[in-house]
């Protein structure tokens, strides 16, 4: 739709938003007036609103304006169970209102308000901005709140060719990849997109690493304990909560101050969370 239709103001930004969430308001109506030339965008019915304001500056009367809004959107026109609809035309026709303009509404089956379509857009742009001038505190947000279930620290904080493996990988199985690799192709894309900004994930720390967030620091972003596959968030709050009372003494104190078991255990040795780390409190006489 953006390279259909080139929008180049917020205004236009907010009639591509109706156009996205209507039903019918697009496909096989606006997107074939504004390719043949009919229309351009700010002439084409997007949004709801639109057709009560269009109908009143053409000098129709706003009761009618609105009852023709109301009859469109509803799609109550489109499925023919408008019984003035007839009378409507008339009127509009009374009023110069051009016959593309009465077919493009015989064709709305649904349609989206402007007052939606504008807090979609300002908190879109509201992301776009902190994606182009605070791009850490944006990925670190995204994979926080958006991608917690689909980030995996294996694939993904180890650089930028693993994670182009991974996704060559779901690519060749295609159809038959699982639900889970294919709800992690777009995270995947976002993490070489950040890669490819020159940016980094620090490695994952049994005290500098949240249980649950992202963290942005100097040098990069921090993944949180439970991006490790198969540490649970219950089991990183644990670690959380537990090493606010000091430095684990060794493997053992950390496993009974946490409450983890030996799973999670051998998954934070794997990420070398626990180098230099003692197995026990003991001390051998013996070396």
């Amino acid at each position: 739709m953006l390279v259909d239709t080139r929008p180049t103001t917020f205004d236009e930004l907010i009639r591509i938003s109706g156009l996205s969430h209507g039903t019918d308001v697009w496909l096989g109506n606006a997107q074939s007036l504004i390719e043949d030339g009919t229309v351009s965008l700010t002439e084409a019915i997007c949004c709801r609103d639109d057709i009560m304001i269009y109908l009143i500056k053409q000098g129709l009367p706003p009761n009618d304006s609105f009852k023709i809004m109301e009859a469109v959107r509803k799609g109550k026109v489109a499925k023919g169970k408008e019984p003035k609809w007839e009378e409507y035309k008339t009127l509009m026709r009374e009023h110069n209102v051009p016959e593309w303009y009465i077919k493009s509404c015989e064709k709305i089956k649904y349609m989206f308000p402007k007052a939606h379509a504008a807090a979609y857009v300002t908190n879109a742009f509201r992301i776009a901005w902190f994606k182009v001038h605070q791009p850490k505190a944006y990925y670190s947000a995204f994979f926080s709140i958006r991608a917690s279930d689909e980030f995996d620290s294996e694939i993904m904080i180890f650089g930028e060719e693993k994670v182009k493996n991974k996704m060559k990988e779901i690519d060749l199985l295609g159809n038959n990849a699982t639900q889970k690799d294919k709800a992690m192709y777009p995270v995947l894309e976002l993490v070489l997109e950040m890669y490819e900004r020159g940016f980094k994930f620090l490695p994952i720390d049994l005290y500098k690493s949240s249980a649950t967030k992202f963290i942005v620091e100097e040098e990069g972003i921090r993944p949180p304990l439970n991006s490790i596959a198969g540490l649970g968030t219950v089991a990183a709050l644990g670690i959380e909560k537990a090493r606010q009372d000091g430095k684990f003494m060794s493997i053992d104190d950390m496993k009974i101050r946490s409450k983890i078991g030996d799973s999670v255990t051998e998954l934070l040795r794997k990420f070398g969370c626990l180098d230099g780390m003692s197995q026990s409190n003991q001390l051998s006489l013996f070396g």
